[in-house]
């Protein structure tokens, strides 16, 4: 009951026909805003760059271009890490283009934190999933981002994470059911912990795979919570068209 609490919802907003609802949220003192999507009926996709080859990099660039379409945003985050040119360090697929192949090995920074992971996006369903796995299972996704470290793998926090670590920064990510129906985006509204953050997505949202975008850059775009984040220039971005 108390972790009922703990969690309450403060603002709940529906959108697309119940396929996207944002709120505010609180765990363990910390405060978060969190989007759930039906990946059954939301048309969730992967952005990099424009018809002219260049790298779209922010929120409001993106819904211009989706507005010639006679379309919109209803959420939309950074996905994913990029080097200084905002190219994607990891694998990312966009509308079954390679746009960078996959990483497997170790290296510096929170991306080679192993285990790493990717978000795929297929008909239907989006699956975070562990990146030696998605060598494994080559699953056919339309659209991809890896990234790292992973947060949850399979209903686990990463092992590396320290309970009692000191490294805090606003951060970002995204949760997936067993099932690929349902989708979390999630970003803090202060700073936290790796720890912190991943237990918001196993122990408050029971999601079995979650998997880290960024963080210190982390933003957010949604409209039905009043939102739409503004800073540098970003590489990949998710969003939920409607």
């Amino acid at each position: 009951m108390r972790r009922f609490w703990a969690c309450l919802v403060l603002l709940l907003v529906p959108g697309i026909a119940g396929a996207v609802e944002c709120r505010e949220m609180r765990h363990e003192g910390n405060g978060y805003a969190v989007c759930e999507v039906d990946a059954r009926s939301a048309d969730i996709r992967l952005f990099l760059k424009d018809d002219a080859d260049q790298v779209i990099g922010n929120f409001r660039a993106l819904d211009a271009i989706l507005a010639a379409e006679g379309r919109r945003l209803a959420i939309a985050m950074n996905a994913g890490m990029y080097h200084s040119d905002r190219s994607p360090v990891g694998l990312f697929l966009e509308g079954g283009q390679e746009v960078q192949g996959l990483i497997t090995s170790a290296g510096p920074g929170n991306f080679g934190l192993l285990p790493n992971g990717v978000f795929c996006i297929r008909a239907g369903r989006a699956d975070v999933i562990e990146t030696m796995r998605f060598k494994r299972e080559a699953p056919d996704c339309r659209d991809a981002s890896q990234s790292g470290p992973m947060l949850v793998i399979d209903g686990k926090l990463h092992p590396r994470f320290l309970p009692d670590s000191t490294s805090r920064y606003v951060r970002n990510g995204v949760g997936t059911s067993e099932d690929g129906t349902r989708v979390v985006f999630a970003i803090s509204n202060n700073a936290v912990t790796f720890h912190e953050f991943g237990r918001l997505f196993r122990d408050a949202l029971n999601l079995p795979q979650a998997l880290y975008f960024d963080g210190n850059i982390s933003r957010l775009h949604a409209p039905a919570l009043g939102r739409s984040d503004a800073g540098f220039p970003m590489g990949p971005i998710v969003g939920v068209v409607e």
